[in-house]
């Protein structure tokens, strides 16, 4: 299903409604429907943390898994290593004109703004 020689990937999917979700401890952000992508890395076995990211019933560990169930899987698109989980997320930005909504979310341990984008068609 996915390229296990991969490292980064990419979770696409849609939100149909505004939503406002606490996210562990970043705090409560309202999330306004449309189109997001959730950018992530995993260094061993990348199609079990894809397969974990779209179960809705799930034990919360990282930032996607609070909004996971609020949001529709549209696609998941893995990548090689020539990018880092950071610089995939700032390519994806720019080619989707995306905006940051959230501060920090799927990137407190970087210094990135966040790993989630938010965009328009």
């Amino acid at each position: 299903m996915f390229d296990n020689q991969h490292t980064v990937y990419a979770i696409f999917f849609t939100i149909s409604s505004d939503i406002t979700v606490k996210v562990g401890q970043l705090g409560s952000f309202l999330f306004p429907s449309g189109n997001y992508i959730y950018v992530g890395s995993a260094k061993r076995n990348i199609q079990s943390r894809i397969q974990r990211h779209m179960q809705l019933e799930k034990r919360k560990r990282w930032h996607i898994d609070y909004i996971r169930p609020y949001g529709e899987i549209t696609h998941v698109q893995t990548y090689s290593s020539e990018l880092s989980e950071c610089e995939r997320a700032q390519q994806l930005f720019q080619q989707y004109k995306g905006q940051w909504i959230v501060k920090k979310f799927g990137s407190s341990d970087c210094r990135c703004f966040s790993h989630l984008i938010y965009y328009k068609e």
